[in-house]
């Protein structure tokens, strides 16, 4: 890279972070915070445990995001000191550092710029991610476990913790369905554009021909809720099975009926737990997710959306695909949405998913100012 090229970069990210820096308000946030500040230094903060949880978990969030400009200013002033000293005194070295430097500070710059396209009601939520298999039998059983893991390793670059609450084995191989809960900040707004059925195409191990096979597997994503949302649940509504967990989980699995199936009869929701350790527990996270599950299906009742949250998943097969991961005859991935392509399958797989998640938020918000 010339210094004429390395300068125009940084010039542009600069400017960049400039905007980022302004869409954030850092003046708000810091008086919001203070607000909130005095709120809990008051005697009678905890009284309202819910309510007190909430403002603790929004303080948290404004400290968080002002972390994050104070981290935006630094860059900035970073990337100002390489331009000043190379234009008063020109050294390969510290070029050499700077432009090493580069990569880092671009991939901070434009995921801080994603982060403030974050802004509908639930994007700062923690998400409940569920990945089912589709056509394709044992292989598309398999394709699913291999979705799980990248987005496993997706969670763990980002630092989000991932957790297991439910997984169906596959009869042969890989898994029939899984529910997982990623948290961490803007889980939600991330993760909801991978919503969709996601096609593979490759040379099947499970096929004693050696054919190339075509397998689909399902992705959706819901917002998980605050403890204090109000939902009302009658029990006589509930339909609430026990059944033998399976799979790693400890002693107790396929020992006592820990796993629990909850039946929301009058929407005929089903959610289902088997990854904690006794059937309280089990019970006590699922009765969660159903609580969020309703929430939201009420919320878009309410707001006369024509739609609920399931009527938004298709036919898990041919002409539904948002993504395609081809493995032979040639190596690409492709969202068929943005047409955003790559052709390191292998880093795809192991979670370098950015990519096509930034390029989806885009064009949402494109459309959005748009239309």
């Amino acid at each position: 890279m010339e210094y004429i090229d390395f300068k125009k970069d940084a010039l542009e990210m600069i400017e960049q972070i400039s905007e980022v820096r302004r869409l954030m308000d850092r003046s708000s946030k810091e008086n919001e915070a203070q607000e909130l500040e005095e709120l809990m230094n008051k005697p009678d903060f905890w009284n309202d445990q819910a309510q007190a949880r909430k403002i603790s978990k929004k303080l948290a969030q404004l400290r968080a995001d002002l972390d994050h400009i104070n981290k935006l200013e630094s860059t900035k002033e970073e990337l100002e000191t390489y331009i000043e000293f190379l234009e008063e005194e020109f050294t390969q070295s510290l070029f050499d550092e700077a432009t090493q430097a580069l990569p880092r500070i671009r991939a901070f710059t434009e995921k801080a710029e994603i982060e403030c396209l974050l802004n509908d009601k639930y994007d700062h939520n923690d998400a409940l991610f569920t990945i089912h298999a589709g056509a394709g039998g044992t292989e598309a059983q398999d394709w699913a476990q291999m979705l799980l893991r990248m987005y496993m390793r997706w969670a763990e670059t980002n630092k989000y913790n991932f957790h297991v609450i439910d997984s169906l084995p596959g009869e042969e191989a890989g898994i029939k369905s899984a529910t997982v809960e990623i948290s961490g900040n803007f889980a939600y707004g991330l993760l909801k554009s991978e919503i969709g059925i996601h096609r593979l195409v490759r040379m099947s191990p499970f096929n004693s021909q050696g054919k190339r096979q075509t397998s689909f597997a399902s992705v959706f994503v819901y917002p998980e809720f605050d403890e204090d949302i109000e939902v009302e649940i009658d029990p006589k509504d509930l339909k609430i099975d026990t059944y033998r967990a399976s799979g790693a989980g400890g002693q107790h699995v396929n020992t006592t009926d820990s796993a629990v199936r909850i039946t929301h009869l009058p929407t005929n929701i089903v959610v289902s737990c088997q990854n904690e350790r006794s059937q309280i527990q089990n019970r006590e996270k699922a009765l969660a997710i159903l609580k969020s599950r309703l929430y939201q299906h009420y919320e878009e009742l309410r707001e006369q959306e024509k739609k609920n949250t399931e009527s938004t998943k298709t036919e898990i097969g041919w002409g539904n695909q948002i993504r395609s991961y081809v493995f032979q005859p040639y190596q690409m991935v492709k969202d068929h949405r943005t047409n955003q392509e790559s052709g390191q399958v292998d880093k795809v797989m192991d979670g370098d998913l950015d990519s096509f998640i930034y390029a989806w938020l885009k064009m949402v918000a494109s459309s959005r100012m748009n239309g």
